[in-house]
């Protein structure tokens, strides 16, 4: 594959209905790191928990790519901004899990859909398509969510203002959040580079 090829792939939060996805085209020559930032930004996470790649129903499966942090446990991942996704993720093996969050457990199915021209003019990457906003960080989970939308719909929950201002903010929007709004010309990329620098050097002040 070349690196001018792009990665068409369809992502879905898993144990969460109805379901919430998003497509996403990426350069041919993405890491696994930057698949992570681009997947954070598509579906609003914060990018404040450890998260992983790997095989579709190995928990302990190898490879696992991540942030390899030194007192994370005794096997840690790959780090996942030596390996390009390309290199993974293919015809033949086109599906891998993402679980970002270990403690709320937010799991994705990662699949190849299509590899693709780069299209003139076009910027990537790209989100073309999606359903439903993501949950916000923090909320414990599937079965969390689950109970924060329940608070949500109900007015007369005497929690129901402020936790929609807890959602809305941990969202990063104005007014109440709303769990079926999505619009894909909205979503804004984050550059990939910053954080691993600052990563770098965290650990080596350890040292």
């Amino acid at each position: 594959m070349t690196t001018s090829a792009i990665l068409q792939l369809r992502i879905e939060l898993l144990h969460i209905e109805p379901l919430i996805w998003r497509r996403l085209q990426i350069p041919g020559d993405y890491t696994f790191w930057d698949l992570h930032v681009a997947i954070q930004s598509a579906f609003g996470w914060n990018d404040t928990h450890l998260h992983e790649f790997r095989p579709v129903g190995q928990r302990d499966g190898h490879p696992r790519r991540g942030l390899p942090l030194d007192d994370f446990d005794d096997n840690p991942p790959l780090p996942d901004w030596e390996h390009r996704v390309a290199d993974v993720l293919t015809r033949d093996n086109p599906r891998l899990e993402y679980e970002y969050d270990f403690g709320d457990g937010w799991l994705h199915l990662v699949t190849l859909e299509e590899v693709l021209p780069a299209a003139p003019g076009k910027k990537y990457p790209r989100c073309t398509a999606g359903e439903r906003s993501a949950p916000p960080d923090d909320c414990g989970g599937p079965g969390g969510y689950e109970s924060l939308l329940e608070v949500l719909a109900d007015p007369g929950d005497p929690d129901h203002a402020s936790s929609h201002a807890w959602a809305a903010s941990q969202k990063g929007i104005r007014g109440k959040f709303d769990p079926e709004a999505f619009d894909e010309q909205r979503v804004k990329f984050a550059n990939p580079l910053p954080r691993p620098k600052r990563l770098f050097a965290h650990l080596a002040s350890r040292r």
